[in-house]
């Protein structure tokens, strides 16, 4: 039995005067919070006592906990029942500004033209091809008939066989990404007998149209195993790879030439690649070069040769290597594109006479084509200051064209192809906003936050030209990231707009941890160095305010996930720098989840965050832990989000958070936590109620903002 010690007295004290001050507020009338119920599970770690009162939330076989997540959701609905009729409001205007029923622009692969379509009143998209440009519709896949009777329906592999006769598909029902593979005939419509349960979602086909690799996860959610199943086999399927690291995962891909099928390897930190020739699926894979620790690399193939994509020997921003199929070990790598400290190079995409190459200077993504004959490389030229462009669909491996992504803060996403031979540029699509939206009424600002140690934090912001006066009169929503390395690049939002109708900027600050500045910028935000993450979020916000962009009392922050974890810790180094917070699956119980290699991804992430069963590591994480640093004090009103499926971050903790901010907080501020009992860490599946979570969140922010519909 634990001891009781007197901190543990203290906890339990407040914990029943918390009871009492609900009872008295239900007599009141007011929706009464439920009240998680205290059973301290005391651990010591590196000498330093570690109170968990709310760990039992964990099981979520006790029916106890059901009920709490379920009286949590019920109290959000009651606390938010004056604001339904805003967010109906609020959720028709966002529908009436999308295009209910809509087709994709066409992706040519071979004799076919794939595309997506939308119908008015379906949550999810139908697969469609034809054959030639003005062939019948065929319908490969209608997703809504795939999800009837299920709560929750998410499409993972989606992948035509190269005789374009059999698609492979898998699809999610729970929310917890562990996808069913069913192949269908694309001549008869008729689906194989063969299943493949609980896979990772990757499906790659071999070239002789009837061998498939797919991949499957641990018990902790790592993807650990690639498997070759053959159509039509009943026997058991053939373990081709194992990864026994528990910090290293894998996918199944195909190089853009159809060449070769690769496994790609990876921590946080080192990759590794075996090749397999796709015209001989029962052969072995091979190894391109064995893993070193702090090195990673991407492989394409063009002709004779792998193109790979490394941080090698020093390249902190990556370079291009060359190096033979024949013989493609390190030994053998020749620089195509040398390192550059001033100029990350994200990747590269091979085509038959031509490579894309896509770089970031200064922090703005860039696109170039190289001419592989000649050597020649143009530039693709876009007109915005600040913008976001990927590549698109382009399966064939001779095109001519590349299909790029493109949208902006201003700019809904548009379809452009790109003439690589004529160095042109075509717009095929742009996504229609409806309701009259005009561009020209909004002003997006790329500006320079002064951290305080120097650095300059890039900030993307947008609003509507005029309504906004740079007197703070504003309200702003200040939404951030910060990890992995991962790139927050401006983006469209229809949904967006009721937002900036109503007067607000709304920001993204490109915070340390991210990797929009170049690798560096990843380096000085992560391990040891994550604390950076949060003061640069603090300092934007700071300098936003300080520019008269808005006022602490006019401010919303926003992250979910890892920027669950920014906004948990901010919150916590400074409680007054917003007036309400949103945190969607936020990650916030690092200490624990960190040091349990039971739970997914725990292993993998040490590289990330560090392992706190490292005294210093400990001591630095703990420093910051969103869970362990709730205090007593005054808190901003609280939206936090969950979903009881989520393999990424566990809804406990979310959970776990807003019960012991509950027990904890000094305010009478609103403190909602509202879970997805049927999904998982992207929240419900569907279009339309998708809309209606962001109708909830923000008839949220502007009832505790005072902001009129």
């Amino acid at each position: 039995m634990n001891k009781i010690t007197g901190r543990m007295l203290h906890l339990l004290v407040v914990s029943v005067l918390f009871a009492a001050l609900a009872m008295l507020t239900a007599c009141a009338g007011q929706p009464t919070p439920p009240v998680a119920k205290v059973e301290p599970k005391v651990d010591t770690i590196f000498g330093k006592e570690m109170i968990d009162n709310y760990a039992w939330l964990r099981d979520r076989e006790n029916a106890d906990v059901i009920a709490y997540l379920t009286a949590e959701n019920e109290f959000a609905e009651k606390v938010m029942g004056h604001t339904v009729e805003m967010q109906t409001a609020l959720y028709d205007e966002m529908v009436a500004r999308i295009k209910e029923t809509d087709l994709s622009v066409p992706v040519r692969d071979g004799d076919y033209y794939y595309y997506t379509r939308d119908e008015q009143g379906k949550e999810y998209k139908i697969y469609c091809r034809k054959k030639g440009e003005n062939g019948p519709e065929e319908i490969l896949l209608d997703l809504n008939k795939v999800a009837e009777g299920h709560d929750y329906m998410l499409l993972g592999a989606y992948e035509v066989s190269p005789n374009q006769q059999i698609l492979a598909y898998g699809y999610d029902t729970a929310g917890n990404e562990e996808y069913t593979i069913r192949f269908k005939n694309l001549n008869d419509g008729s689906l194989y007998d063969d299943v493949i349960e609980s896979t990772n979602g990757d499906v790659v086909w071999a070239n002789d149209n009837k061998t498939v690799f797919y991949t499957t996860e641990d018990e902790t959610y790592r993807p650990d195993k690639v498997w070759r199943h053959t159509l039509g086999s009943t026997g058991e399927d053939a373990l081709v790879y194992h990864e026994t690291d528990a910090a290293f995962y894998l996918g199944v891909s195909r190089t853009r030439s159809d060449r070769y099928i690769l496994i790609g390897i990876g921590s946080n930190t080192t990759s590794e690649y075996w090749y397999l020739d796709a015209d001989k699926p029962m052969a072995q894979f091979q190894v391109i070069e064995p893993r070193t620790h702090m090195v990673e690399y991407w492989v394409d193939h063009h002709d004779k040769n792998f193109y790979i994509t490394t941080n090698a020997d020093d390249a902190l921003n990556f370079k291009l290597v060359q190096a033979p199929v024949t013989k493609p070990g390190k030994k053998n790598w020749v620089d195509v594109i040398p390192h550059r400290p001033e100029v990350k190079l994200d990747g590269v995409d091979m085509f038959a006479d031509y490579m894309a190459i896509y770089e970031r200077r200064s922090g703005l993504q860039t696109v170039s084509i190289r001419t592989m004959s000649t050597g020649d490389t143009e530039p693709v030229v876009f007109n915005e200051p600040v913008y976001s462009v990927e590549p698109g669909s382009t399966p064939e491996f001779n095109s001519t064209k590349l299909r790029l992504d493109y949208t902006s803060l201003i700019t809904p996403r548009t379809i452009y192809d790109y003439d690589m031979k004529a160095r042109t540029l075509e717009m095929l699509k742009q996504t229609e906003v409806l309701g009259g939206y005009d561009p020209g009424e909004l002003t997006q600002e790329r500006i320079f936050a002064p951290a305080r140690d120097g650095a300059d934090i890039p900030i993307s912001l947008v609003y509507k030209t005029s309504t906004f006066n740079k007197d703070g009169s504003s309200p702003l929503y200040l939404y951030g990231y910060g990890a992995y390395g991962i790139n927050m690049d401006p983006y469209f939002s229809s949904s967006r707009l009721s937002l900036l109708s109503r007067g607000f900027v709304f920001a993204i600050p490109h915070i340390r941890g991210g990797g929009e500045m170049g690798r560096q910028w990843y380096e000085d935000g992560k391990l040891l160095h994550k604390k950076n993450t949060f003061t640069d979020f603090i300092d934007c916000a700071d300098y936003l305010v300080s520019q008269g962009y808005t006022t602490h009392d006019k401010m919303v922050i926003s992250g979910g996930s890892a920027g669950g974890l920014t906004v948990g810790a901010v919150v916590n180094m400074r409680p007054d720098l917003a007036k309400v917070v949103v945190a969607d699956v936020p990650f916030v119980d690092i200490i624990n989840t960190m040091r349990d290699e039971t739970i997914p991804l725990t292993v993998i992430e040490w590289e990330e965050w560090g392992n706190p069963n490292e005294e210093e590591y400990f001591n630095y994480m703990y420093s910051y832990s969103p869970y362990d640093q709730v205090e007593a004090k005054t808190y901003p009103d609280m939206l936090i989000t969950a979903g009881l499926n989520d393999p990424r971050v566990a809804y406990w903790e979310p959970a776990k958070w807003a019960a012991k901010l509950r027990a904890t907080k000094t305010d009478q501020n609103t403190l909602l936590l509202k879970t997805v009992m049927e999904g998982g860490h992207f929240g419900t599946s569907g279009r339309y109620s998708r809309l209606k979570e962001r109708a909830f969140e923000y008839a949220f922010i502007f009832d505790k903002l005072g902001v009129k519909m």
